[in-house]
């Protein structure tokens, strides 16, 4: 059985990103839930990973739509531009 190529489908982009507490701003072109599995990428940044939480203002959320800007707690280091992909198995 072969494996399908995992589609990635652009969902926003990094804004800032907060180096203590490890978590950056995203500013959404799409939605974006938790669970969902992404891929944030840019010239020295590319890792995946699982949305764990997400919060608008401070608040936890489950799912935040295009336009919004979210906070995202990141496994790694991301940089300002960034490119966040959701994976689509």
């Amino acid at each position: 059985m072969e494996e399908k190529p995992v589609e990635k489908k652009e969902v926003g982009r990094v804004t800032h990103y907060f180096t203590k507490i490890g978590v950056a701003v995203v500013e959404l072109s799409d939605e974006l839930k938790v669970g969902d599995k992404i891929s944030i990428e840019g010239a020295t940044t590319n890792f995946q990973q699982t949305v764990d939480s997400m919060q608008i203002e401070h608040k936890n959320i489950e799912v935040a739509k295009a336009g919004e800007s979210i906070g995202l707690k990141v496994k790694d280091r991301v940089r300002e531009n960034d490119k966040v992909y959701k994976l689509v198995e």
